[in-house]
């Protein structure tokens, strides 16, 4: 068996609800009772949120996952496979491989098997606290390719892509990119909209939680693009994991010369400031989030002008939410073209997805755009956890009805019909 380099217990906010924080104590005990010297690390949620607490024993060949490890678990798994190199097979909830430098994965439930990861490439693998476990796994790469770029090279490329706002309006990232870059004024912005308030959702969470540096590389690489030099993080105060794994990523950024005055000697200078929101639902709306960075009421305001030409303090604004920001760094490694290659004609690339609520297998997914909701909700997520199964429109279901369309919007749209007079 191949020598154990690591050992990972998941700890975003799902995993550590679940017991994860524990889990991790009762580990580092047992390591330490039995003079181990084997690195324990966190890492973020891969997804199996229904799974949590993860542990990964970690080797040069793969990754064995444990799943629902609580404190009493732990002792047998190093006793068993971290001592002895037994596996404990019963437990094992999914396997990691690398085939010619491409990580395959295989789990238990098929939880993965439709899956294509790009934002969460990194998301329950990495260290979001390090950054130096990101640069290892390609972070920053992009950033520097881009900087060896004209801007207008990198708004043709990310208009190319075909990739759409993640937010739900689903309009041409490239082309909101090229309208504020065109935009008449000597100061410029960049938004990232983390403001997540719709129940069940915690997508721009776990990518936040999980792999931060994504998120600021790509607003990085978008404000250059633009010819913003200065940004703003508009994060829900709720979510407190996020703001501080925001915050380490920041300071770290900034000592490794990725953010502030002439980075990586481009000549190009920017920086990113974190502002908390108060929870107010309304501030997920564009608009209704640059009043509150200025210190207003968060009201939405009759658009035109659009924030590309009038935005925060009156200054053209780009504003994208995380999960647009995620995908920038992955166009700019990989080209245009891979990204195009996936989901639909009309909608390019894939998305994030949370299921939540009475379903078997809850957590977040990343598909390729096209994909039924019936593959989402039944071939990923299990179906409902009391087989009852979805039921077209009647006067006795008239919530039933649910589907994800590939359009031009690129959002997931739900028909929640109600019987005439009601």
């Amino acid at each position: 068996m191949s020598e154990i380099k690591a050992i990972a217990v998941g700890m975003n906010s799902c995993g550590i609800a679940a017991g994860a924080r524990e889990t991790y104590e009762a580990l580092k005990s047992e390591l330490e009772k039995r003079n181990l010297d084997i690195k324990l690390k966190i890492v973020g949620c891969v997804g199996m949120c229904y799974r949590e607490p993860l542990v990964d024993v970690i080797t040069d060949d793969g990754i064995i996952t444990y799943g629902h490890v609580d404190p009493e678990k732990v002792p047998r798994i190093v006793e068993e496979h971290v001592i002895n190199g037994k596996p404990i097979e019963e437990r094992i909830v999914k396997r990691d491989w690398w085939e010619k430098g491409v990580r395959k994965t295989w789990d238990v439930d098929g939880y993965f098997a439709k899956q294509r990861k790009i934002v969460l490439e990194n998301s329950g693998y990495i260290d979001p606290e390090n950054i130096e476990e990101y640069i290892a796994a390609g972070g920053y790469e992009a950033l520097k390719k881009a900087l060896q770029m004209k801007p207008e090279e990198i708004i043709d490329v990310i208009t190319k892509s075909g990739l759409r706002g993640r937010g739900g309006a689903g309009f041409p990232t490239g082309l909101k990119w090229k309208f504020t870059r065109e935009a008449k004024g000597d100061e410029k912005y960049v938004i990232c909209n983390a403001d997540e308030g719709d129940p069940g959702a915690f997508m721009d969470r776990n990518v936040l939680e999980g792999d931060p540096h994504r998120v600021i590389e790509g607003m990085i690489i978008g404000a250059y693009a633009i010819g913003a030099t200065r940004d703003f993080i508009y994060v829900r105060a709720e979510y407190p994991l996020a703001v501080k794994r925001l915050k380490i990523a920041l300071k770290q950024a900034r000592e490794r010369g990725f953010l502030g005055e002439n980075i990586l000697g481009s000549g190009f200078s920017f920086d990113i400031e974190i502002k908390e929101g108060a929870g107010a639902f309304v501030c997920g709306e564009e608009t209704a989030l640059i009043a509150s960075i200025e210190g207003k009421r968060g009201m939405p305001r009759p658009r035109p002008p659009y924030p590309a030409q009038k935005g925060l303090w009156g200054k053209p604004t780009n504003i994208n939410n995380v999960e647009t920001w995620a995908n920038v760094p992955w166009i700019i490694t990989h080209g245009w073209e891979a990204y195009a290659s996936l989901g639909t004609e009309k909608s390019r690339g894939t998305k994030v997805f949370a299921l939540s609520g009475k379903i078997k297998r809850g957590g977040n997914v990343e598909v390729p755009m096209g994909i039924t909701l019936r593959e989402i909700l039944y071939g990923i997520g299990g179906g409902q956890r009391r087989a009852r199964g979805l039921r077209p429109y009647s006067s006795a279901a008239p919530r039933a009805v649910a589907f994800l369309r590939s359009s031009s919007t690129s959002r997931l749209i739900t028909r929640a019909s109600t019987p005439p007079g009601r």
